[in-house]
């Protein structure tokens, strides 16, 4: 998705943003530049090995497989490419049946049209470190056994995940997060094509939570654009207004904190009594739909920042990671906050024992 030639808005309106505007090409894919030359030399010579594609997810890596086999094999890429979705067909019965008959069979586009050009057909698993350990042992024996007809696309978000037999098959490419001047560039693109207007401030919310990846990007985006739009007044400005998205629509969209309430309640945290500050959490949390996971999250990189003992934020930080699980295990929020509140009270304790000593010194 080059950000420099934006190109013509299309006629799919009804499609989500992210497929909306999917590369269609290789020369379309941002901020991968080293993979995506390699890909093209590849393509050139007509010798592309199984691949590896890992990373965070929303950085491109089925977009750069899909733009990989239609520079491949153009007109005939529905019948040289099968392509798979591993979590949802994570069994061996997957592997045996669909991948082995596609693998197994020449299509006539493969004896005819595309024979002097390609001369293997495609198989794209997403998301095959959802496969069973199983279904992946079995896999291996079938990239051994077509691999002079058929080449594999493994796309993952987490290498570790899959066995070493099936990594060491495959040359592997490690898809980075986005640099947020990419991200930004082309989320500017999307919004001028999608007559989107949005305020610095809210530009500057979405790069924010969405940390590089470029799928939650778009799809907060449009629904942020929905929010507004339905809210916004046509009359105020002859039935062409839309609404601007700004940082509070962003937040509301996500359900994320917006730091003035983060920063409120790390206020409350280091200085109000236990019973208020619980008060004042549960009715923020309930009236503003925060999850207290997030609230978590956001209060984390605060304390470092604290003017305290080291062995102070030490404490907290330490408490905050046993909340963090807590939570992710699915315990209670009502009894996690009583938790927060009574760490941050001890914390009290803890920096009185460090400064009193020097003080009297």
């Amino acid at each position: 998705m080059e950000v420099d030639s934006p190109s013509p808005p299309r006629q799919d309106s009804h499609l989500p943003w992210i497929e909306k505007y999917r590369p269609s090409g290789l020369e379309e894919v941002v901020a991968q530049e080293h993979i995506v030359s390699t890909l093209k030399r590849f393509i050139n010579q007509k010798q592309l090995p199984h691949l590896l594609f890992y990373g965070p997810p929303g950085t491109g890596k089925t977009s750069t497989a899909l733009a990989c086999c239609r520079a491949l094999y153009g007109p005939t890429f529905g019948s040289m490419v099968l392509e798979l979705n591993a979590s949802d067909e994570r069994g061996i019965a997957t592997v045996r049946d669909r991948i082995v008959s596609f693998a197994s069979t020449s299509s006539v586009s493969f004896r005819s049209a595309t024979a002097d050009r390609v001369g293997f057909k495609m198989v794209i698993l997403d998301e095959a470190d959802a496969m069973t350990n199983i279904a992946q042992a079995a896999l291996r024996r079938i990239i051994e056994k077509y691999t002079k007809h058929v080449r594999f696309v493994l796309i993952c978000n987490y290498a570790a995940r899959l066995i070493p037999a099936l990594q060491s098959r495959c040359t592997r490419m490690r898809f980075g997060p986005l640099g947020l001047e990419k991200v930004s560039d082309r989320v500017k693109e999307i919004a001028a094509l999608e007559n989107v207007r949005m305020t610095p401030c809210g530009l500057q919310a979405l790069l924010r939570l969405t940390h590089g990846d470029m799928r939650r990007a778009l799809n907060i985006l449009q629904a942020a654009h929905a929010s507004v739009s339905d809210e916004a007044d046509p009359s105020t400005s002859g039935g062409t207004d839309t609404g601007a998205v700004n940082a509070t629509a962003i937040y509301q969209t996500t359900g994320h904190p917006h730091p003035d309430d983060v920063e409120l309640a790390f206020k409350w945290l280091l200085n109000e009594d236990y019973v208020g500050t619980i008060s004042r959490l549960e009715d923020l949390t309930r009236n503003k739909g925060i999850a207290l996971q997030d609230l978590v999250r956001e209060i984390h990189p605060l304390v470092p920042l604290l003017d305290i003992p080291k062995e102070a934020r030490i404490f907290l930080l330490d408490q905050l990671s046993e909340l963090e699980y807590s939570l992710a295990q699915g315990c209670s929020e009502h009894l996690q906050i009583g938790f927060l509140v009574g760490f941050f009270q001890e914390c009290r304790l803890v920096i009185s024992r460090f400064v009193a000593p020097a003080a009297s010194s």
